[in-house]
């Protein structure tokens, strides 16, 4: 398969414009920058369209997609009830990265919910993505443009070397702001429950509904998938990645004990600037400082997929905060190590 290959500034031509709708009403495959990570997109109420994204990303079928709008209004094409607590989430997130779980309309098939009468649904905060769902005409399942169980793809090289010749129209653009996939929160139970941590982190939700949620990720009530994320392995290097956790002194010590230990395989260290400057090691991936989270989120998925390209065999960080971002960045950190954790 050729793909075509547009920058995000080309989408005002008109050509352009027609052969990103006629690939999406084909049941062709776009993928495309969201302000997340880029998705890996198809017309969400064409069940084969959903099968090939699947098929492209070697994703287990019961695995939930995301849908994407470019406006409030159409939510009540796609749901069949919207509770009276999701406007004020709406009106605070919408366009964003928060995926709100309603009950879905027929018109969505089963083949994006992974067999289930819930579907998760967000509106983009870029505009870049909100313009290709207009151009589309159509509501537009996306996943994570990654290869399943690969690092989630964040900028566009990423997504090139893993979809050149898989997708119909890749569109470049850049850097993604956030590089953490979205909040996925489920409204559809009495008390919403948050499924997926992301930017939009559970207090931000809390002071918007003027309650409590509940974790999912803490509580562990959820036994069915209701997001992308749940069932399956997510984000982890080929190398053995180990997380540690403790006081700074203590957690440098040991990973520069672990360098040497390893000194003939290839040894890298992600984290923070202030960590790294304290750790003897050939390879290091620098995540920003420990006072910006956004940045060092935005970096995580790029520091990952380095690994890969590196060879590296065995890679060390730090633990973060678990709190508000943390909590989100230490989730796919969680997931990519293995939930592999030596507690110091």
């Amino acid at each position: 398969m050729k793909t075509m290959i547009y920058k995000g500034y080309e989408l005002s031509d008109k050509t352009i414009q027609k052969h990103i709708h006629e690939v999406f009403h084909k049941g062709g495959l776009v993928v495309f920058p969201t302000e997340t990570v880029y998705g890996i997109g198809a017309d969400a109420t064409n069940p084969e369209a959903v099968k090939s994204i699947y098929k492209a990303k070697g994703r287990p079928s019961d695995n939930p997609l995301i849908v994407h709008l470019s406006k409030v209004e159409d939510l009540e094409l796609y749901v069949s009830d919207i509770p009276s607590h999701a406007k004020s989430l709406m009106d605070s997130f919408w366009p964003g990265p928060l995926t709100l779980v309603f009950n879905k309309k027929e018109i969505i098939p089963k083949e994006v919910t992974g067999g289930l009468n819930t579907v998760g649904i967000r509106i983009p905060g870029l505009k870049i993505a909100r313009d290709i769902i207009d151009i589309a005409g159509l509501p537009i399942c996306a996943p994570s443009a990654n290869l399943s169980g690969k690092p989630s793809s964040t900028i566009f090289d990423h997504v090139a070397s893993d979809f050149e010749e898989r997708v119909d129209i890749i569109i470049d653009g850049g850097k993604a702001e956030i590089g953490l996939e979205s909040t996925v929160l489920d409204i559809t139970t009495p008390v919403p429950v948050m499924l997926r941590p992301g930017f939009v982190t559970k207090k931000m939700i809390e002071d918007a509904l003027g309650f409590k949620i509940i974790d999912a990720t803490e509580s562990k009530i959820e036994n069915t998938p209701k997001s992308p994320g749940m069932k399956y392995t997510h984000y982890a290097p080929k190398g053995k990645m180990t997380l540690v956790e403790g006081n700074e002194k203590d957690v440098v010590d040991f990973i520069n004990n672990e360098i040497k230990k390893h000194k003939k395989t290839k040894v890298a260290v992600i984290g923070a600037e202030e960590y790294l400057n304290q750790i003897d090691a050939e390879y290091k991936a620098n995540l920003g400082h420990l006072s910006d989270l956004n940045e060092i989120g935005s970096n995580i998925f790029i520091a990952l997929r380095q690994m890969d390209q590196l060879g590296i065999e065995h890679i060390y960080m730090h633990t973060l905060s678990n709190t508000d971002l943390g909590q989100a960045i230490m989730n796919r950190l969680s997931k990519a190590a293995g939930y592999n954790l030596i507690k110091l």
